[in-house]
């Protein structure tokens, strides 16, 4: 009789122990929206700058940072909401503007001069906040970070990304590109 209650205390020892290595080393991948938001065209955010270009207008010409509240100001129209639009849908807002009042027929030309930074942390040589460049892999911004600390995961890292206004987390391969705001987390590995 207890020699059977020691095998199921055995038994419900292993299946514990089982379980809770299993949960911590389980790879969860990103969901599709995750992968899907690098193909799509750029949204504009708070920390990105703008160049904008009107053409025979350099009182206008000019660089731009998107604020906090996710608005440019500009000289003559005033506010104009740059979060959650591409370049090109301020082009063409900012020329319907200026037509209406200011310029005949304005050439507006509207390009990201630099991205917002994106954030690296956990297992690295200097966490923080870096500069994304375009093209940007997870691996490229852990190097930017002074590489991984000697207790590392180098496998994958945990990216957290705003999509469609929501915070999503996924584990992405250090090959995966980044996108800019993205916040990289290292984890320590297990052994």
């Amino acid at each position: 009789m207890i020699r059977l209650f020691r095998m199921g205390l055995a038994w419900a020892v292993c299946l514990v122990a089982i379980s809770s290595v299993a949960g911590c080393s389980g790879y969860r991948p990103a969901p599709a929206a995750f992968h899907e938001a690098i193909n799509q065209p750029y949204m504009l955010d708070a920390g990105d700058t703008i160049r904008v270009t009107v053409f025979d207008q350099s009182d206008l010409t000019n660089t731009y940072a998107v604020d906090q509240s996710g608005y440019i100001a500009f000289p003559l129209i005033g506010a104009v909401a740059a979060r959650g639009r591409t370049v090109q849908q301020i082009e063409g807002q900012i020329a319907a503007q200026l037509r209406n009042g200011f310029l005949r027929d304005p050439d507006v030309s509207v390009e990201v001069d630099q991205y917002r930074s994106i954030f690296v942390m956990g297992e690295v040589g200097a966490s923080g906040q870096y500069q994304y460049v375009p093209g940007m892999t997870v691996q490229n911004a852990i190097a930017a970070a002074g590489g991984f600390s000697a207790r590392a995961n180098q496998a994958n890292a945990d990216v957290t990304r705003k999509i469609n206004g929501r915070v999503i987390t996924g584990r992405v391969l250090i090959s995966d590109p980044l996108l800019p705001g993205d916040t990289i987390f290292v984890r320590e590995r297990l052994f």
